[in-house]
């Protein structure tokens, strides 16, 4: 699958939405996983803002991924962003759009507080 690297240095990120499990079968309720590690994957849904516009990214991150509190607000590094194209029929009816999938998320307030205790 195509992965497209996604440039976040000049980006300001915050959290819009704590994590969440990421749910893989709405109706069974199973939680999706890293198929590299097993490891349960969530969501976090993001404000990423560069370059005069803002959106709102729901990003797909592995549980051990997410660091710090994440709470609503919060400024965040994301960690190997990728945006995947994806595509797929339901129904008869085709859908696309872009995923977007890190390797971590980290609390940027926790990394200040400890930068300010040294």
């Amino acid at each position: 699958m195509r992965q497209i690297p996604v440039e976040t240095s000049g980006a300001t990120v915050m959290v819009a939405r704590p994590p969440q499990p990421k749910i893989r079968d709405r109706r069974t309720g199973e939680i999706a996983t890293d198929p590299e590690t097993g490891a349960s994957m969530m969501t976090v849904d993001v404000m990423f803002a560069a370059n005069g516009e803002v959106e709102i990214l729901a990003v797909a991150v592995p549980e051990p991924g997410i660091s710090g509190e994440l709470a609503m607000g919060t400024p965040v590094a994301l960690t190997g962003l990728v945006a995947r194209p994806w595509e797929n029929e339901f129904n008869g009816q085709r859908r696309h759009g872009i995923s977007f999938r890190a390797v971590a998320v980290t609390s940027l307030v926790d990394s200040a507080a400890q930068s300010k205790a040294v």
